[in-house]
């Protein structure tokens, strides 16, 4: 077990060693390649004057001895096209920039040698890499790609086809002369896909060519269908809506026979109705007798018969023709001795209309009653009260009930005999008096609070007297009855009321 575990720590020691290389050295790549400062991507078009910049940013305790700009195109080797030495003068080498480059500013400076390109060419996009020579560092580089743009020329078209089982070119798109290459796309709502290729174009460029296919049917005549090409030189795809063509012989239907054609019957007309691309150019009726009755006139595309009789009992033939091919339709006429009656409205249809002007009546009158109600109830003042009346003075018998002195209540004629006997055990509703407050419960205040809800020409009563709708006050024992002591709890019966 031992063993086992020093050697496990000796293959970790090993690799940790390898990482710890392998990561200096790319810190050190990283930290050279970053004191030659260029930029990483330049564009241009051709014809265009193109400046690559180049420059080394800390030569403390380095020696900048010379700096060489290489060219690497995609496709071949390495060449130098400009070098400079502080203690000679700029040289380019033969290349294929050779009398379009120059160092800039001119005479060059060690510190920052950037060069031009006059006039660039498709062919001058590549890798161009400018490399200084230092002690004691040795070589240090840095890269700029030069991408070369092309605008190209966008475009589409319509191809159209006749109507079939096999798949075919329908639309056709194309993208000429681009750099870098277009991107196409299509959009449309046809059953089918798209086959993209590219060709090469002039100087350096290419061309793409892109193409819908699919099995094209009557139904897919008139659909939308867009090209999309998208390219680096342009803000925004550009879009080509299209329509698809496709050919097929005329579609014939036959409108207007209603299966009611009696003896008699005038004026019925057939209407052959037909579609097809191109245009169907001659419509034909006939009929399957071979001869058409003298009764019917013929306009066009529209069949009238002008008395229904025995002779239109056949059947009729519409013939739609057009320069792919011909279409046809037929109805068979049957004449009878009596007109069909004519289909009403079911019953149901009409007794749900009938239901539905009922409710209908009956929202808008109870509408219009509850309007009058509120309006009549305005006018007269009714309504809800608008406060609180003052519970009866509570008191604990009845009979102790002190009556004010000074209140005497006008006489009261009565022409009843003195025998009548009126009962005043009447049916009367059951009201508990102390079902408001307890004696404990309810105080002076609470008495303050009843009085004080009282509409203006109520005075507070006093502590002998009681408001008018809770006591009389006349002692005449004929009209006035003393009722039973009430105990809490119990109910009472109302004394009998006199008109």
């Amino acid at each position: 077990m031992a063993r086992h575990d020093a050697r496990n720590w000796q293959d970790c020691s090993k690799m940790i060693g390898l990482l710890c290389m392998f990561a200096s050295i790319l810190l050190q790549h990283g930290v050279s390649g970053q004191r030659v400062k260029v930029e990483p991507e330049v564009l241009s078009y051709p014809g265009q004057t193109v400046n690559l910049r180049c420059a080394f940013t800390d030569a403390t305790g380095i020696q900048l001895t010379m700096v060489t700009w290489i060219y690497e195109p995609k496709e071949g080797e390495r060449i130098n096209i400009a070098v400079f030495h502080p203690s000679f003068d700029a040289n380019y080498p033969d290349s294929p920039v050779k009398g379009r480059i120059s160092f800039t500013p001119s005479p060059p400076d060690l510190a920052s040698p950037s060069i031009q390109i006059t006039d660039v060419r498709m062919s001058d996009e590549g890798k161009y890499i400018c490399e200084y020579a230092t002690y004691p560092s040795g070589n240090e580089q840095g890269i700029t790609y030069l991408v070369m743009l092309a605008k190209p020329q966008n475009s589409a078209s319509i191809v159209t086809v006749e109507a079939g089982t096999k798949q075919v070119v329908v639309a056709r798109c194309e993208s000429v002369n681009g750099r870098p290459p277009a991107q196409i796309s299509w959009v449309t709502t046809a059953n089918g896909n798209a086959t993209t290729v590219s060709k090469q174009g002039t100087d350096n460029t290419v061309t793409m060519i892109s193409e819908y296919r699919m099995v094209p049917t009557a139904a897919d005549n008139g659909k939308d269908i867009s090209c999309v090409v998208a390219h680096r030189t342009q803000v925004k795809p550009e879009s080509f809506p299209l329509k698809l063509a496709v050919l097929y012989p005329p579609q014939v239907t036959i409108v207007g026979y209603d299966n009611n054609w009696y003896l008699g019957r005038t004026n019925v007309i057939l209407t052959c109705q037909a579609t097809g691309n191109p245009h169907p150019s001659t419509v034909q009726w006939k009929t399957m007798s071979g001869e058409m009755p003298d009764i019917v006139q013929i306009a066009g595309k529209e069949l009238k018969v002008l008395k229904v009789d025995d002779t239109v009992n056949t059947t009729f033939v519409c013939e739609v023709k057009n320069r792919i091919g011909t279409g046809r339709d037929q109805v068979t006429a049957m004449v009878r001795g009596t007109r069909l009656p004519e289909k009403g409205a079911t019953t149901g249809s009409i007794i749900g209309a009938i239901i539905g002007v009922i409710i209908l009546l009956a929202i808008i009158g109870t509408a219009i009653a509850m309007y009058r109600k509120h309006r009549n109830n305005k006018l007269n003042g009714e309504g809800p009260p608008k406060y609180k009346p003052p519970p009866p003075k509570k008191t604990n018998s009845s009979a102790n009930r002190q009556l004010n002195p000074s209140y005497a209540p006008p006489p009261v004629t009565d022409d009843r005999p003195e025998n009548q006997y009126y009962n005043t055990q009447t049916a009367e509703p059951v009201t508990d008096l102390d079902a408001y407050h307890d004696d404990e419960d309810y105080t002076e205040n609470d008495r303050e609070h009843y009085y004080s809800a009282a509409p203006s020409g109520w005075d507070d009563p006093g502590n002998n007297e009681v408001p008018p709708p809770y006591m009389r006050t006349d002692n005449d024992p004929q009209d006035y009855h003393q009722g039973p002591n009430v105990n809490r709890g119990d109910s009472f019966v109302s004394p009998a009321m006199f008109v």
